[in-house]
């Protein structure tokens, strides 16, 4: 087997009846157990125990699950040292599985179908050997993903399925490390070349539609999925807090019938930061609102509160700065090559200089209105307007904020995020700051 290209593994289904004629003897000739073999489309090192199956060309479409009830994963461990570590996957049924590495920074990835995650709270936060840590979640409908982070880069000396204990599957990945030359991009680099979106931000300013009644509101719940976002130290994620705010905020926004309210995601799933801005963009949103909360290492116990931070190309100071990197490194996290935002033509780069200058004064003018709303009702932080540059609020005529609801880091604030009463308070402030907000500008245009 050549060596190069992504190294991805897909585990044949029972029912390939031809296949596993194939695999079974090849099995029994390297003296393997092979339940559950696995057919190869490249590897890198070729070992025999991935010698099973045919190869075939490499396909971009996502795993298909089997039909019927959905696949659960009930548990997962990392076992071995730093020179060689293995992952395992306890699985209900055998489902195709394709694993590949990543460089920037170095990660090892395993797409799954729709597999329901069962595993115990904290799984994943601790690492052994080679890997520091490991997450797991939707990528996209229909399709999971298990992203393993490496302190260096490593290669994939085997992946298979064995039966396991009754009539479980278990998927384990042998990862051995190797030099930085070798590794290179990683065996997946030309494939996740191929996942980012062209940023909607430059295509021009959208069009609204002229039948146009209502201000369309856009809530965006960050992270999702395999990207948890934020973890408290009793393992509460972010992205279940913030989705759990994002519903409230929904619900009280659509009730009184003054805003088409719509969510970049309404279940844990994980949204690119391109597919959020090309929601707003497909929207012509009137007004973005990103939910996040934060977390922190130092001084955990003496920093909280709520902040809203607006757009700029220069951070306000240190700490938005470094907000801004952690948030904008979502897609890496997921797994995902990251695009850069670039403009093309001069003259079009003016008009969308022009076009986020008033933006930019209409989202100031909503992080106003959220900072004395918010204020009321929930703890702000020590400053709590500031400004970044967030990926994700790089919208030319759609005014957005991205508001940290508060620091998972802190004792008094995690207690307050998971807390439906407090969720609903801060919906309801969010959603009375959205109403001084449009009727301020409804005001000015009188």
């Amino acid at each position: 087997m050549p060596l190069g290209g992504r190294a991805s593994v897909v585990a044949a289904l029972a029912g390939l009846t031809a296949l596993l004629g194939l695999a079974f003897a090849q099995a029994a000739e390297l003296g393997a157990d092979a339940r559950h073999p696995i057919e190869i489309v490249q590897s890198l090192p070729p070992v025999p125990a991935m010698r099973l199956g045919q190869q075939r060309t490499p396909s971009h479409e996502p795993p298909q699950a089997p039909t019927g009830d959905s696949v659960g994963a009930t548990r997962a461990e990392l076992t071995g040292s730093g020179a060689v570590t293995t992952f395992f996957l306890d699985l209900s049924s055998g489902v195709p599985a394709e694993v590949f590495t990543l460089a920037d920074p170095y990660r090892v990835v395993i797409d799954l179908p729709d597999v329901t995650f069962r595993l115990p709270p904290g799984t994943g936060q601790a690492g052994k050997g080679l890997v520091t840590a490991f997450r797991y979640g939707l990528l996209s409908e229909g399709k999971a993903r298990i992203v393993l982070d490496t302190v260096k880069p490593v290669v994939i000396r085997k992946a298979e399925m064995t039966e396991g204990k009754g009539q479980a599957v278990r998927l384990a990945v042998e990862l051995a490390a190797t030099s930085p030359g070798t590794f290179g991009a990683g065996t997946g680099g030309q494939r996740a070349a191929h996942a980012p979106l062209k940023p909607e931000i430059y295509e021009g300013p959208a069009e609204k539609p002229k039948n146009r009644v209502k201000p369309v509101i856009l809530i965006d719940p960050g992270h999702g999925g395999v990207d948890p976002g934020a973890l408290s130290p009793n393992g509460l994620s972010e992205k279940t807090v913030v989705l759990a705010v994002a519903q409230k905020l929904k619900e009280r926004l659509s009730a009184g019938g003054r805003y088409e309210v719509y969510m970049t995601r309404v279940r844990d799933v994980f949204i690119s930061l391109d597919g959020r801005l090309k929601r707003s963009r497909k929207l012509a949103a009137d007004l973005f609102i990103s939910l996040h909360a934060d977390s922190i290492a130092q001084n955990a116990e003496m920093v909280r509160g709520a902040t809203v931070y607006t757009l700029s190309e220069r951070a306000s100071d240190e700490e938005a700065r470094l907000m801004a990197e952690k948030e904008n490194a979502s897609d890496a996290i997921a797994g995902l090559a990251t695009a850069e935002f670039e403009e093309q033509g001069q003259v079009r780069s003016i008009l969308i200089d022009l076009l986020k200058r008033e933006t930019a004064n209409f989202s100031a003018d909503f992080s106003n209105a959220l900072v004395k709303r918010i204020g009321k009702t929930v703890p702000l932080s020590r400053d709590p307007q500031r400004s970044a540059a967030f990926k994700v609020l790089r919208q030319a005529d759609t005014p957005s904020v991205l508001i940290e609801l508060g620091y998972m880091s802190h004792a008094e604030d995690e207690k307050l995020l998971n807390t439906t009463a407090w969720q609903q308070r801060v919906a309801a402030s969010i959603a009375t700051a959205v109403d001084a907000y449009f009727g301020k500008r409804t005001a000015r245009a009188r």
